[in-house]
């Protein structure tokens, strides 16, 4: 039996692979606000996914991070280390958003990604998401 969120599962796996892509462009031509802002898009389908997994769906930045912390993270489903950088990541999201003055470092650009990279791997991981996703 298929899971009733099959398709929007795969889409949004598709969309964070996608992103992290453009997150990579995006760093490699040295514009650090917007790849960081793509590696928090790419972890934040990725969370979204797993999330529709489990049945829950949000439309909110915050209601996706805070669900993602209580269903995956404080069970032990996923290491702690995931859900901080989901946190940095959306940080960093609002100062390459919306920073005005602020920019984010090349440093933490690359870090950024690599932290979104850990996030999408762990979430494919998960038990269920071989059948609704498709592994790079």
């Amino acid at each position: 039996m298929s899971h009733p969120h099959a398709d929007e599962i795969h889409a949004n796996l598709e969309r964070a692979a996608e992103t992290l892509e453009a997150a990579r462009l995006l760093l490699d031509k040295g514009f650090y606000d917007s790849a960081a802002s793509r590696a928090y898009y790419a972890a934040f389908y990725a969370a979204t996914a797993a999330l529709l997994h489990e049945g829950e769906a949000f439309k909110s930045h915050s209601g996706v991070v805070g669900a993602f912390h209580r269903v995956f993270v404080r069970t032990g489903r996923l290491d702690a280390e995931h859900g901080k950088a989901l946190n940095r990541l959306f940080e960093l999201r609002g100062i390459g958003d919306y920073g005005e003055l602020l920019h984010v470092p090349e440093g933490e650009a690359t870090q950024a990604i690599q932290d979104a990279e850990g996030i999408i791997a762990q979430v494919r991981s998960l038990p269920g998401q071989e059948s609704t996703g498709r592994k790079e």
